[in-house]
């Protein structure tokens, strides 16, 4: 897990947050409207619902992109996680403690801490075609 991980707030603009995710080297914020965790935004959601469309990401806010959220509480275990992931097959899983973003489990993550042969089962699962 990534721990302190940034929100983009609700009200920024979709430019604010490429620029954010720019800056920290990630490709996707999770959206706070002020302490709660409304949602989470990719820079694939950016180019694909906002760009593509010919919409100005400088006017775009980002919560009319938010994606639906999952999320998991920093006390689940690992295996919590992966199946969560795997099923609703996301790459990347916010983790709340007490109701509050604390960090962001990502597919980077995943790689690094698990045994070769589980990492080739989880990506199968998660890149698998809905």
């Amino acid at each position: 897990m990534h721990q302190g991980a940034k929100c983009v707030q609700a009200d920024e603009s979709l430019q604010e947050a490429a620029r954010t995710m720019r800056d920290l080297h990630v490709g996707s914020l999770p959206i706070c409207d002020h302490d709660k965790l409304t949602g989470i935004i990719t820079d694939r959601d950016i180019v694909i619902k906002c760009v593509a469309e010919g919409r100005d990401p400088s006017t775009v806010k980002a919560r009319e992109l938010a994606s639906h959220l999952h999320w998991i509480d920093a006390d689940a275990d690992i295996g919590e996680a992966l199946h969560l992931m795997e099923d609703q097959k996301i790459r990347r899983l916010p983790v709340l403690e007490q109701k509050r973003l604390v960090g962001v489990i990502s597919e980077a993550d995943v790689v690094r801490s698990l045994p070769e042969h589980e990492v080739a089962e989880f990506c199968e699962k998660v890149y698998a075609a809905r």
